[in-house]
């Protein structure tokens, strides 16, 4: 069921959102070399709930999943796509890390993502990160009413693709409010003009994930996480986005 938000659903939504942009800035920060990914989580879960919120991940489980998501953020190193789960792995100078997390406060998500280059990380890989970056929000310029499904997943792939990389399509964007997953999943690939019409009150996790080589996917053994299928870098970066009467509002920045 597609959902249409109010102007104080919408309200809600911002406040979740902006707790959840506030955790990923602390979390960016301690990214370096040597922290537990672990550390990571536990500190997320902790400014979540010192914010009157609970975190939208942990116990999460969809249809499908062989138990519940053991977490409060996915932590997904290097070829690791998503749904990381975050443990005892130090990060090591280069590695690229993914933060996807999600925030559940009176009655409504926010979700959002981040890729970090931890310490000096390599020239291929920077690129990754600053195309992924520009795929979102190129993604988030086609959010206003009266583009369809297909013109956000178009540009998407109208920036990642010229740049020698993919855009991996197992894995999409989807709904958000009441539910951490709600009412629609939106490919990150596409035909402009084509899907579904956007209308003012809805609201997206728009996530392009971006690989570096092919954008095939294997599923680890944890049953959570995904990996490139070649083994090669990816980037993750997402905001929980709404479609107004005019410009895209962005409801999971600080500014």
């Amino acid at each position: 069921m597609i959902v249409l938000k109010s102007a104080a659903d919408l309200q809600q939504m911002r406040a979740a959102g902006r707790i959840l942009a506030e955790v990923l800035a602390e979390l960016r920060g301690m990214a370096r070399p040597g922290m537990i990914l672990a550390e990571l989580d536990r500190r997320a879960e902790e400014m979540i709930v010192q914010r009157g919120a609970r975190p939208s991940f942990k116990n999460y489980r969809p249809e499908g999943a062989p138990y519940a998501f053991p977490a409060s953020i996915c932590a997904s190193v290097n070829e690791e796509i998503v749904h990381g789960i975050p443990g005892s792995r130090k990060l090591r100078e280069g590695d690229v890390l993914k933060i996807d997390c999600g925030v559940y406060h009176n009655g409504f998500h926010a979700d959002s993502a981040v890729t970090v280059g931890v310490g000096k990380i390599s020239p291929r890989a920077q690129k990754l990160i600053d195309v992924t970056q520009e795929c979102l929000a190129a993604a988030i310029e086609q959010v206003r009413p009266g583009k369809r499904f297909g013109d956000i997943g178009a540009a998407i792939q109208a920036v990642a693709e010229p740049a020698g990389f993919s855009v991996v399509r197992q894995y999409t964007s989807h709904g958000v409010g009441r539910e951490l997953h709600e009412g629609f999943s939106l490919p990150n690939y596409g035909e402009p003009g084509v899907g579904m019409l956007l209308r003012p009150g809805l609201t997206i996790a728009l996530e392009p994930m971006i690989n570096e080589g092919v954008y095939g996917t294997r599923l680890k053994r944890d049953g959570w996480t995904v990996v490139t299928k070649d083994g090669k870098l990816s980037a993750q970066f997402e905001h929980t986005v709404a479609v107004t009467t005019d410009a895209p509002e962005i409801l999971t920045r600080l500014d």
